[in-house]
């Protein structure tokens, strides 16, 4: 249907113009109800939309500045493929301590997420030792060296406590700072992993000791070079993970 869907938020609701940021996804800020909202067209099975429009609802109601998804006339959060969210005003960390305060608002997000049900459709990085294949990853793909040095990196995160991730929060673009609170945005790679995936952030803000940072950093690369095999990016981070 596309974006002839967006007549599901009213007779008012107009396009503006295409956001940059989305990969998998046509994003475009929107106005609905005379109110700046931000569009996201994409793919994704209606059981991980209720997933992530699900949980954006319950850490909203816990306090965090999080997109809130704006429902349809009819009361949907999501239809045809389209979600629309409020819009979150603020610019991305600059220093160490912009990064120290998102470290913060990530480990609520992960306090607040323990014991959450896994994304429909997702794996984790330690469901990957036993499967092939998850959302974007077909470890299949892979030459089997690479794979045996993913799998390595993510064994080392067992018994390690899990919750929802936000999934790429090291990238300034996804996250909104202003003096008095720290937001995240883009919520399209969230899913149930280890905690401290997320908390690999620039100035190591989230203070992980020395062996915590490493074992989260060598899963971490070994997670987005298996996303994105096999394409420049892909070969970069895993030039990073340590050889078996």
């Amino acid at each position: 249907m596309g974006w002839e869907a967006i007549r599901q938020w009213g007779e008012d609701v107009a396009r503006i113009e295409p956001l940059t940021g989305g990969v998998a996804n046509d994003v475009w800020s929107v106005r609905v109800h005379g109110h700046l909202a931000v569009g996201r067209l994409g793919t994704r099975s209606d059981a991980d939309l209720a997933w992530e429009t699900d949980l954006l609802q319950h850490l909203d109601r816990e306090g965090l500045t999080v997109p809130v998804p704006i429902p349809t006339t009819d009361g949907r959060l999501f239809a045809d493929g389209l979600v629309v969210m409020t819009y979150v005003e603020g610019g991305p960390p600059e220093t160490e301590a912009d990064w120290r305060r998102v470290a913060d608002t990530l480990r609520r997000l992960h306090q607040l997420t323990q014991g959450w049900p896994q994304r429909p459709g997702w794996r984790s990085s330690t469901d990957l030792l036993h499967v092939e294949t998850g959302t974007r990853i077909d470890l299949g793909a892979m030459p089997p060296e690479s794979v045996a040095r993913c799998r390595a990196a993510w064994a080392r995160l067992a018994g390690r406590q899990t919750s929802v991730v936000h999934g790429n929060p090291n990238n300034p673009g996804n996250v909104r700072i202003t003096a008095n609170r720290v937001a995240l945005i883009d919520w399209d790679e969230s899913h149930v992993d280890v905690s401290d995936l997320d908390l690999v952030l620039p100035h190591n803000a989230a203070g992980l000791d020395t062996g915590a940072h490493d074992i989260a950093a060598q899963a971490s690369a070994a997670w987005e070079a298996a996303v994105c095999w096999d394409d420049e990016y892909a070969i970069k981070r895993l030039a990073e993970v340590r050889a078996v």
